[in-house]
């Protein structure tokens, strides 16, 4: 199964971690690009990848829609941020729309976060590993 990580940038140590426990049970892994550059502190939010400019100039929305389009399942990292407990921010939700167009498994992390667009989460009916990995089939 081909599995494409989705998550904010600042669950980057944890999408690497992810990925590798993924890949030791023979799942493809695909991880936004430059994420093990964010794990590792070589880039940080001053040197951000993440911006507008960058996303336009490396078409990077479009990129990573092609990635969801040719694998298996999306599989959303949701920890807290910005005081939101099982955060999902606006790329993740759009991804997680994508996959759910193309009729992808939708795998999150954690449960299901209480947002403005909690019923379109739901609706989207992702599969909640609850941190248990063993779940994703």
């Amino acid at each position: 199964m081909k599995i494409v990580i989705c998550g904010s940038m600042a669950f980057s140590k944890e999408m690497v971690k992810i990925a590798n426990k993924l890949k030791q049970e023979n799942y493809k892994v695909i991880l936004p690009r430059n994420t093990k550059e964010y794990a590792e502190k070589i880039l940080t939010s001053e040197t951000s990848y993440e911006s507008t400019k960058n996303k336009i100039d490396n078409d990077l929305i479009r990129d990573y829609f092609d990635e969801i389009k040719n694998a298996d399942a999306v599989l959303v990292i949701n920890t807290e941020k910005n005081n939101i407990k099982n955060y999902i921010g606006g790329n993740s939700f759009l991804e997680m729309g994508f996959a759910h167009v193309l009729n992808k498994k939708i795998f999150l992390f954690n449960d299901i976060p209480e947002m403005i667009y909690t019923d379109e989460i739901k609706a989207m009916q992702p599969i909640v590993l609850r941190g248990d990995l063993t779940k994703i089939n």
